[in-house]
């Protein structure tokens, strides 16, 4: 009969995993030591566990190292489980959710219909900018695109006429941003099943020659971006920053060279604005960045001014790479003077 004893500095994780690993393939143990986490093969019957030698005699090779893998993945299983669902069988855990809304009385929607290419577009909106959202919406078909707006001025009936607001998820809030809605409804587990996740401000203009969203998808996709958004025509934009604005005969661009005369940016430059950056009026974030970046929107963020330089942190690797301003498909920031209304403002 064979007895365990794990030393103190052993975890218990690894001590049962030996344990499971001498019931089945009938170990005995040379050598003295504590056990450790990592070991090595040293031969097909013998494997080291830090000064501990443990033969096995009815094994066959890389069985053993298998059972333990599996061993180890089996208990993750229960470790990992989301706070809460400890006492809940394994096999009715549901751990995302997505916008997806269902009809009442039909059982005929099967779950899951989202697919790997739906994308999200959510938009901070007042009334006074219908038409102008009303154009933004049309470029994002309903087949590719859930659409969620985001009341800021507390009216919603008044969109009721436009022929997508039935299938948009309407939110409203007085006089609250985007950000503020973006932290409280966009967490990452309930939209995991987008892709690509808009986050637009209300006061742009998407002409039909200007912006394409399957061929900007298309794009960014190709172009392997973790975070864009659509280059600002210089002429008619209110445009902030330079690296925003968009360069003629070019498909995207990462960084820019010179910054409105000065010597800000150059060929050495490293650091936003001046390369790996986009504004926050036109963010879009895939699903990996999106998870990353909200844990940095802070729950008294209003405007967002500063967040927009750290977004590098969300890249997924380098933000030389993965952020980029897509030039082929543009847009024209108006710059209007929009949230913060009241619902009986003229």
């Amino acid at each position: 009969m064979v007895s365990f004893h794990c030393a103190s500095a052993m975890s218990a994780f690894s001590c049962s995993l030996f344990v499971v690993a001498s019931l089945f393939c009938g170990a005995y143990f040379i050598s003295s030591g504590f056990f450790t986490k990592g070991y090595s093969e040293v031969s097909s019957s013998s494997i080291n566990i830090g000064n501990l030698v443990v033969k096995f005699r009815d094994c066959q090779d890389g069985e053993v190292i298998n059972m333990l893998q599996s061993s180890k993945s089996a208990t993750c299983k229960v470790r990992c489980r989301p706070p809460g669902s400890e006492a809940l069988p394994q096999g009715i855990i549901v751990k995302t959710s997505n916008l997806e809304m269902r009809p009442l009385w039909s059982d005929t929607v099967k779950p899951g219909n989202l697919g790997p290419s739906a994308n999200l577009l959510a938009i901070a909106v007042g009334i006074k900018q219908k038409e102008i959202v009303d154009r933004i919406i049309k470029k994002f078909p309903a087949r590719d695109f859930v659409v969620m707006l985001f009341h800021y001025d507390g009216v919603v009936d008044e969109w009721r006429d436009l022929e997508w607001s039935d299938q948009a998820i309407h939110l409203s809030a007085v006089n609250q941003t985007k950000w503020w809605f973006a932290k409280r409804f966009l967490h990452p587990d309930i939209v995991a099943e987008y892709k690509y996740i808009f986050l637009w401000d209300e006061d742009l203009g998407v002409d039909f020659e200007k912006l394409c969203t399957s061929l900007y998808l298309s794009i960014i996709e190709d172009e392997g971006l973790e975070i864009s958004q659509p280059a600002l025509d210089p002429v008619k934009s209110d445009v902030h920053h330079q690296i925003t604005a968009r360069k003629r005969n070019s498909r995207l661009h990462r960084r820019i060279y010179k910054f409105k005369g000065s010597g800000r940016c150059d060929s050495h430059s490293t650091a936003p604005p001046c390369i790996g950056w986009v504004e926050m009026m036109a963010p879009v974030f895939s699903r990996a960045a999106w998870r990353c970046a909200w844990y940095m929107i802070q729950n008294d963020l209003i405007h967002a001014w500063g967040l927009d330089m750290q977004l590098g942190y969300c890249a997924q690797g380098d933000r030389m790479k993965n952020v980029g301003v897509v030039d082929a498909q543009y847009i024209v920031h108006l710059g209007l003077p929009t949230l913060g209304g009241r619902r009986n403002f003229t």
